[in-house]
């Protein structure tokens, strides 16, 4: 069975993955096909914070990008809510990514040349809607920066232009947002800050859904889903960064054992998260 199925009927579902699969290659001489994702099937229940972790190479990113409408899937279906991304003509998947998906990336992905308001508004200007300043600044407000709206990123920290980052992702009220690894490049306080944030968010009904490598970013989440070549291996509720450190530690034992690529996990690394002596940037 497997472990990240609808977990029974009367879930609100934010996104469902069916028997998704995501292929790459076939177009060699030697025909090689590599799986990225392996007949992955789950629900993310709505208002909920999930973490996505593995190995190198282990699909982290590929699901994502599969569930955010950023990839098309080789096989299965991903459903937004009711709506079935896998049949969508390219422009209405956009439509729907502007309207209803927010991601934040490792990178901020901020214009330098223009101010923190003006950056928050430009996916409303992109998708061709006349922003009000009252909601520009609103999201600001909501990530604690309102005061930094005039502001360029030059001028902010690294975590404030991450939450300037956040706050261009909430400014259109998405229902679901993505994370790819958005404290990676932050040091320990401004992660921390930014997890708080994000935590936060499920409060009103959004949906959070991250991949990360630290079991300290985790243990921010309510669930945290393992993922093995391609495969979900295992998952966990109501993490403890130690739990999360112990399973990982497990799953790379499990990879050594199969061959798998990229399973190396540093056993003390993830030792040193879980007593807390680790930073939520890379080790």
């Amino acid at each position: 069975m497997n472990p990240a199925a609808p977990a029974g009927t009367g879930v609100t579902a934010a996104l469902r993955l069916r028997s998704v699969t995501r292929s790459y290659g076939g177009g060699t001489r030697d025909g090689s096909v590599v799986k990225a994702l392996d007949d992955v099937s789950l629900t993310i229940r709505r208002g909920t914070f999930t973490a996505v972790m593995g190995p190198s190479g282990s699909g982290k990113s590929t699901l994502l990008h599969c569930a955010a409408g950023l990839d098309r899937p080789t096989a299965g279906r991903v459903l937004l809510g009711d709506t079935d991304l896998t049949g969508l003509s390219e422009g209405r998947l956009t439509r729907l990514r502007r309207e209803r998906i927010g991601f934040v990336f490792q990178a901020f992905n901020l214009l330098p040349s223009l101010t923190a308001a003006q950056n928050v508004a430009l996916p409303l200007r992109l998708a061709g809607r006349r922003s009000r300043r009252s909601e520009v600044l609103d999201a600001l407000d909501r990530v604690g920066l309102r005061d930094r709206a005039r502001h360029r990123p030059g001028e902010l920290s690294g975590g404030q232009q991450q939450r300037v980052a956040i706050a261009r992702a909430l400014v259109a009220r998405p229902d679901v947002l993505f994370g790819d690894e958005p404290t990676g490049a932050l040091d320990s306080t401004a992660g921390r800050g930014v997890l708080g944030l994000l935590r936060a968010m499920t409060d009103d009904g959004r949906t959070v859904i991250m991949v990360t490598h630290d079991p300290v970013a985790a243990s921010f989440a309510d669930r945290v889903l393992f993922l093995a070549d391609g495969r979900i291996r295992d998952e966990l509720e109501a993490p403890s960064a130690e739990r999360v450190a112990a399973r990982m530690t497990a799953l790379s034992g499990v990879e050594d054992v199969e061959g798998v690529e990229g399973a190396g996990v540093d056993a003390a690394a993830t030792a040193a998260a879980a007593a807390g002596t680790a930073g939520v940037a890379p080790c």
